[in-house]
């Protein structure tokens, strides 16, 4: 078997973009030779991946599936650089398989994602079928996050994804005979309801104490100036927080369906005792620094260089 060297590992890179250690092992699997090497590369779908993982992929795609029996519901983002690949069958597809596969595998992390193998590929594991992906494509890609919700007993998650941009998982429970057709339409709505009224925590007992004190210490600063007796600005005070109450808990928000009523009023409307557990929320690209660029001047410059 021929010698390794770094002037070689070094030749591939350049040639394809790949890492390192993939050049390495590619040289090592076809005897040094380049070229061979090169192809290696391509069929495991890593050559030109990495040149474009440094490009900022904000767009994709939130996607949630949920068990037929509501025992069991995954949450994914896999982000991609535009909205038009987002729309791709292969990337749709791609995003499936992965929400099929964590929902077979329970993997812990992203980390423990990437290294499961993919069905349908021959012998990949998901970090490469998605490097391969990118190659096809030719956009970066990366699967940002998921969340995996499993629940048994009195448990039953629904969900709601708007335009494949705003995903929520809702987990209800409390059920008195299983999921039915009711409970299932309810937490629906539920997941609804947070993708339209945006609320930051799920009950009462959610709110951070420190965030409740603080909300408390500027409406008693601002009842304050109003000159009435302490025991009346006492009960401003908690007037006003009630108010705060409804705004950002999901339980005490007007539900969007029937405003006359709060979600946690219309959940005990479905079933006497049903409640809410939890909710997971993920907004496409929250949280990620877009790059801001102009169409026209990007053209100019690849017609300038062509």
């Amino acid at each position: 078997m021929a010698t390794v060297t770094a002037a070689m590992v070094k030749e591939l890179r350049e040639k394809t973009g790949a890492g390192m250690l993939d050049c390495k092992k590619a040289l090592e699997s076809t005897d040094g030779d380049i070229e061979n090497a090169v192809d290696f590369l391509r069929k495991k779908g890593l050559a030109a991946a990495e040149k474009k993982a440094g490009r900022v992929a904000a767009e994709g795609i939130v996607l949630a599936k949920v068990s037929d029996d509501g025992r069991q519901a995954v949450l994914i983002e896999v982000n991609s650089e535009t909205d038009f690949v987002a729309r791709n069958d292969k990337f749709v597809d791609f995003v499936e398989q992965v929400a099929d596969l964590i929902a077979a595998e329970r993997p812990e992390s992203v980390e423990a994602l990437l290294a499961l193998g993919m069905p349908g590929t021959d012998g990949l594991n998901v970090a490469q079928a998605l490097s391969q992906l990118i190659a096809t494509i030719g956009e970066n890609m990366s699967i940002r996050r998921f969340t995996l919700i499993e629940t048994e007993g009195d448990g039953y998650v629904g969900a709601y994804v708007h335009n494949g941009r705003h995903g929520v998982l809702v987990e209800l429970n409390g059920m008195a005979n299983g999921g039915n057709e009711a409970v299932g339409q309810a937490a629906r709505d539920v997941a609804m309801q947070v993708v339209a009224a945006r609320p930051k925590y799920a009950t009462r007992k959610d709110v951070p104490s420190e965030d409740l004190e603080r909300e408390r210490a500027v409406l008693s600063e601002r009842a304050a100036t109003s000159g009435k007796p302490e025991a009346i600005i006492a009960k401003i005070v908690e007037g006003q927080l009630n108010k705060f109450y409804q705004d950002f808990c999901l339980l005490d928000q007007a539900f969007i369906k029937d405003s006359d009523k709060s979600v946690a009023q219309m959940l005990q409307a479905v079933e006497k005792g049903l409640g809410l557990a939890q909710f997971v929320s993920y907004e496409l690209g929250e949280g990620i620094e877009k790059q801001e660029t102009n169409f026209a001047e990007e053209v100019m410059s690849q017609v300038k260089k062509g």
